[in-house]
């Protein structure tokens, strides 16, 4: 467990510099907490993924989400089928994840546009986010900022203090083919999900 006087930099929300610190820091190779329009994430850059397992003590069988900024950026991850492209046209940016296949077909990932605008825009600075709830595996996401810190395995270079995230985990759907079957229940329901793929 950590403490906030093991952080390196705890920076609000609202703070000028918080887009370009928390870009320096992913560039840098390391993770971040930051808000999201759910609950606090724990974020890496993709080829830094590995750091989020041992932070949370996740096992390495489950897999780690992306953030996006846009479907164009999902698009340069994954396959886009046509009932997922509807769903996403309806309910992105929003707490809805996609599991769809990424483009060498050997594999799945998900993928999540957020309904976040410091999300977006840092992920449009830097792509696409390696992104997992900020709590210990298998425990419930603490709702501020230094409490979800410091419920991990070790420090983070940087926390970035958008105040209490009360939601809940997205919705999390298998895309990849027409029939949208629902992974986890979130906000989203499964009727939300069905309407905007028959738009």
């Amino acid at each position: 467990m950590g403490t906030l006087e093991e952080m390196a930099v705890l920076i609000p929300l609202d703070d000028p510099g918080a887009l370009d610190a928390a870009e320096a820091a992913l560039r840098a190779g390391d993770a971040v907490v930051l808000p999201t329009d759910t609950v606090y994430g724990l974020a890496a850059l993709p080829d830094h993924a590995d750091q989020l397992y041992a932070l949370k003590g996740r096992p390495d069988s489950v897999p780690v989400a992306v953030l996006v900024e846009s479907i164009d950026q999902a698009r340069t991850l994954v396959r886009v089928p046509a009932a997922a492209q509807r769903v996403a046209d309806a309910l992105w940016p929003g707490p809805l994840t996609l599991v769809l296949e990424t483009l060498d077909g050997q594999s799945t990932l998900g993928v999540r546009c957020p309904a976040h605008q410091f999300v977006r825009d840092l992920a449009r600075r830097v792509g696409a986010l390696s992104t997992t709830s900020a709590n210990r595996h298998g425990e419930v996401t603490p709702p501020t900022a230094t409490e979800a810190a410091a419920s991990l395995e070790g420090a983070v270079a940087l926390v970035i203090d958008g105040g209490p995230c009360h939601g809940v985990a997205s919705t999390v759907v298998d895309a990849c083919d027409e029939t949208l079957t629902i992974l986890r229940e979130g906000p989203i329901s499964a009727e939300q999900v069905r309407a905007a793929a028959l738009r």
